[in-house]
């Protein structure tokens, strides 16, 4: 049981190699229970691959991940997942072949705790609508970047991994995905959430680290956000 200073979740001097390739340089943070925490950087900083070193996805990587105390270093992917980490890539991973029903109860329930479908629904109605009528890849990318989401909180993970979720969207639907991660935070999740747009961060997160070349370079909490928007600019470039 994890006391109110723990971290649920506990990088430190994180490497990771893709071949001969060295792409996380000693990454290291941490995400409390029940936080957002947002993973901020241009493209090629090493978001992506934090997320996936974490997940064990990443086979050549060194360093400590310590999920509710203990070390995920060295174990496979899938004991990972059901450590009770679910990871949502950025390309959704959405089954062409599989309706909208089948791609959501694909995963297997590891944990109990998950949301039950109702729940799902109420927090993405469009999937409702469409659940037995329509293939996975015939949704449109806001539909498939929900699909994704919803079903893996029928896991019963507590620790979301999100990779880009707001990616090539509509404004109206990034907004959807917004009252989505702050349910969810209220539901009693935690996030760990990879963006380049800091601006719809801002509407959900708690706390940031800043990544470049392979490397946390900043961290602030929400509350720091306005007085470091020089910097955020300067290494977002926006």
């Amino acid at each position: 049981m994890l006391d109110a200073r723990t971290p649920l979740l506990a990088v430190n001097d994180l490497q990771a190699w893709y071949g001969e390739s060295h792409i996380l340089h000693g990454v290291s943070f941490d995400v409390q229970p029940g936080e957002v925490v947002t993973l901020l950087g241009r493209n090629g900083a090493g978001k992506t691959t934090t997320l996936k070193s974490i997940m064990g996805i990443v086979s050549q990587r060194t360093g400590s991940v310590r999920f509710e105390g203990r070390e995920l270093i060295g174990r496979p992917s899938n004991e990972i997942a059901r450590a009770g980490l679910a990871f949502c890539p950025e390309e959704r991973g959405i089954f062409a072949s599989l309706t909208v029903e089948e791609n959501l109860l694909l995963p297997p329930v590891v944990k109990p705790g998950g949301l039950p479908l109702d729940r799902i629904f109420e927090l993405f109605p469009n999937l409702k609508e469409r659940l037995g009528s329509s293939q996975g890849t015939k949704l449109s990318g806001g539909e498939q970047q929900m699909l994704a989401i919803a079903r893996i909180l029928r896991t019963g993970a507590r620790l979301l991994l999100l990779d880009e979720p707001t990616e090539g969207l509509a404004p109206v639907i990034i907004q959807q995905i917004g009252r989505t991660i702050r349910a969810l935070k209220e539901e009693g999740f935690t996030i760990l959430l990879v963006e380049q747009n800091f601006r719809f961060a801002s509407t959900v997160a708690d706390r940031y680290y800043v990544m470049e070349h392979g490397r946390v370079v900043e961290s602030f909490a929400n509350a720091e956000l306005d007085a470091n928007l020089a910097k955020l600019h300067d290494y977002l470039g926006v």
